[in-house]
């Protein structure tokens, strides 16, 4: 079958797809490539060929070859339906659908092709080359050259598809035409003289000389840039440079324009090992900054140094040994915003060494935190310097249960604030058994003996959370049953498991306040910590009253659709008071009741909906939904919560009510429009510190992108609502552009 009945089919008919200088040759795909050589190759100099019928003139010492000829030679192949080889001379005129492939995998197309009997170097009319890892370079004449290097004329590339779904020919979706194109193998890259870049068949981007690696390897040279508008910083241009230091170390610098303030530099160092990887990057620029000029911390607006340093890395030192390590540094609390670097409210600095085996951990960490928070005070803020944690476990233990050791210590300082160093040492035992009846039955006993020393706890604002000065001591116990009774069977066509749950705690009295709370303060009943052991978040306090906690777990599975629940309640089975605050719904006896709901149907739908509920009148105190409902191209996300516990005096545990929403439609098969937005609808009735009036957008995203095999290209509009110092509310546009096999 020839070329043009395979295209005899397609509606419309075969494009020039170069610009008018190199109508000549198009992008399409030629016959496939000559196959692989024969498992025993031939000598280096042998030339080893096949061809359907043979001819020979002994007086001119030619040979003749015809219908699907293919010759090998030293990883070099041509396939052709008629070669004419002089062997005096060494030259091969090859004619008729060719394909010649070098060792590389390259293949390179064309009408006739005048070659010497190394198949290596010629020179090729109508050439097209199809590179072995993606993309295509084509041209009115090419010349390849001993060395593999390939000179074209009048040429074009691109790495787009160039047919449609039904196999017809198209238009590429970017292309790069040239007067001059030079392919190195050897290099893997591709150099331009007088280059235009078109884009969906319109020229568009000039590029006199300049080059790109076509390669799966990185390469020095441009990346996609970053084309952005706001109303702080005005327009910004960013162009990254990739620099390749070697196979494992890079630079990127990143200069970024603005029209309305001063250039900033961007530089990002990564380095691969044998053992572990990190990667390193700086920010710094020269402007005004004010973190709020209402918070009587920074009230300067005068032009000063600002940047910002992040890193992060991480060593594999044997298998059991690991050191990781991250670093994030800023100049002031609101460059991060204001250059739309990071949207978050604290900036952590960790180094850990750990050692993990099938049976036991250790870890030796410290860690720094720098608050980005407006009105907050640094030297508030912790720094653990150590933090030591060692876990040993026996599965062959007492009496056939397993046992568990557990060492911590932590020491927290503070420039302006309370330090407190604390240790402890536990050990816990669990034995679980089946009964006859089906029951799982869990036996659990824990103890651990604590001491703490806190110094200035006065700086601490919540009393509940100081402790007393000086050495302090403090013994935990508790024994526990845990009991789960499943029940499975077949249900509406599917199988559905009802399992009833009953555990019982009893801890002794815990002298709970005369130590400081730094890791439990955000204390909230809710279905994860239901049957916990102890139900603060932390070590530093103990749920040490006697319970029992009941509940029931439900499943149902359907060929493609699953649905379970959970809900559950305790009660407090002695009288002693708590120090659990009221609205967390573990103060009374009675607690709320909680649950968890999860639905999902195929890929298209996901509903997670997770409520606590007033044990009094059923009020609604928890209420947060999250689900997905869609396809990978049309999908819309929707996430829901309010916290409404009437918790007014502790800082931790403030109410609050939010709705998150994304979405993204296909409406074409490459096209696509996306939108998100985060809505603050808390009021004064759940937090009497909100400023928000019921209904405060915090941000949204508003974008339209089109994305196929070879160009990502998007325009992103976005909105801040809120000011923060010298990060104001308004408006910013993005522009993103990105070539496959361009900008590497």
């Amino acid at each position: 079958m020839t070329r043009l009945d395979l295209l005899a089919g397609c509606a419309l008919p075969l494009a020039m797809l170069l610009a008018p200088e190199a109508a000549g040759q198009v992008l399409q795909d030629r016959p496939v490539a000559p196959p692989p050589p024969a498992a025993t190759p031939p000598a280096p100099d042998q030339v080893d060929f096949s061809a359907g019928s043979l001819e020979y003139d002994y007086e001119a010492d030619v040979v003749t070859a015809l219908s699907d000829v293919r010759m090998f030679r030293a990883g070099e192949r041509l396939r052709a339906d008629k070669v004419v080889w002089n062997r005096k001379t060494g030259k091969v005129v090859a004619t008729g659908n060719i394909a010649v492939t070098n060792p590389q995998g390259d293949t390179a197309y064309g009408d006739s092709i005048e070659l010497t009997d190394s198949l290596k170097d010629g020179i090729v009319d109508n050439m097209l080359v199809v590179l072995d890892r993606g993309g295509r370079l084509a041209a009115d004449r090419g010349t390849r050259r001993e060395d593999g290097t390939i000179s074209l004329d009048r040429a074009a590339y691109t790495a787009c598809s160039v047919t449609d779904s039904e196999g017809c020919p198209k238009e590429p979706t970017w292309k790069v035409t040239a007067v001059q194109v030079l392919y190195r193998p050897d290099r893997e890259r591709v150099y331009y003289t007088g280059a235009q870049v078109h884009l969906f068949g319109l020229p568009s981007i000039p590029l006199p000389k300049f080059s790109h690696s076509v390669g799966e390897g990185n390469a020095s040279g441009l990346l996609p840039p970053v084309i952005r508008y706001d109303r702080v910083n005005g327009a910004e241009l960013a162009t990254p440079y990739f620099f390749r230091l070697a196979p494992n170390r890079s630079v990127t610098v990143t200069p970024h324009i603005y029209s309305a303030v001063l250039p900033m530099i961007q530089a990002n160092y990564q380095e691969l090992s044998e053992i572990g990887a990190f990667s390193i990057t700086g920010y710094a620029t020269s402007s005004r900054r004010s973190d709020d000029l209402s918070s009587g911390f920074t009230t300067t607006t005068e032009r000063a140094f600002r940047g910002y340093l992040e890193g992060v890395g991480r060593f594999q030192l044997d298998p059991n040994w690991s050191l990781s390590a991250s670093l994030r540094m800023v100049t002031d609390r609101t460059f991060l915003r204001r250059y739309d670097i990071w949207g978050g409210d604290r900036l952590r600095t960790t180094l850990a060494l750990e050692r993990i085996d099938r049976d036991s951990y250790f870890s030796l960490a410290g860690w720094a935190v720098q608050t980005l928070r407006v009105g907050e005070r640094q030297g508030q803020q912790p720094v653990a310097l150590p933090e030591l944690d060692y876990r040993r476990r026996f599965t062959e233990g007492l009496l056939g249960g397993t046992v568990q050791f557990q060492l911590n210590s932590l020491a927290l300082g503070r420039k302006a604030g309370q330090d407190t160093q604390r240790a402890f040492g536990s050990a816990r035992w669990d034995l679980r058994r089946l009964t006859n009846w089906g029951q799982e039955v869990t036996f659990t006993a824990f103890a651990r003996a604590d001491a703490y020393n806190t110094d200035d706890t006065a700086a601490t604002a919540v009393v509940n959370y100081r402790g007393l000065d000086g050495f302090q001591t403090r013994a935990i116990g508790a024994l526990a049953v845990d009991v789960r009774w499943p029940f499975v069977g077949s249900f509406a066509g599917g199988t559905q498991r009802l399992t009833p749950r009953l555990q019982i705690v009893a801890s002794p009295k815990v002298a709970n306040l005369r130590v400081p709370n730094e890791d439990a303060r955000a204390i909230d009943l809710e279905d994860s910590n239901l049957f916990a052991l102890n139900r603060f978040p932390g070590y530093d306090r103990w749920e040490d009253s006697s319970r029992a906690t009941y509940g029931l777990e439900w499943g149902f599975d359907l060929p493609g659709f699953t649905a379970a629940t959970v809900i559950g309640q305790s009660y407090r089975l002695d009288d002693r008071p708590t120090i659990l605050p009221p609205g967390t719904g573990l103060s009374d006896r009675f607690s709320d009741i909680v649950g968890r709901t999860t639905v999902r149907f195929r890929d298209f739908v996901s509903l997670v909906h997770r409520y606590r509920l007033d044990k009094d009148g059923l009020g609604v105190r928890r209420n947060e939904i999250d689900a997905t409902i869609g396809s990978r191209s049309s999908y819309v996300l929707l996430g829901y919560l309010r916290l409404n516990r009437d918790i007014d005096e502790v800082e931790d545990l403030q109410d609050r009510e939010e709705v998150r929403l994304a979405g993204r439609v296909q409406f074409k098969r490459f096209w696509s429009a996306f939108a998100s937005g985060v809505v603050d609808l808390t009021d004064r009735s759940e937090d009497i510190f909100s400023q928000s009036d019921g209904f405060d957008p915090i941000r949204h995203r508003l974008g339209v992108q089109y994305e196929d095999d070879c160009l990502t290209l998007g325009v992103t509009w976005r909105r801040d609502y809120r000011t923060t110092g010298d990060a104001r509310r308004g408006d910013s546009y993005l522009l993103t552009l990105a070539f496959k096999n361009l900008g590497r």
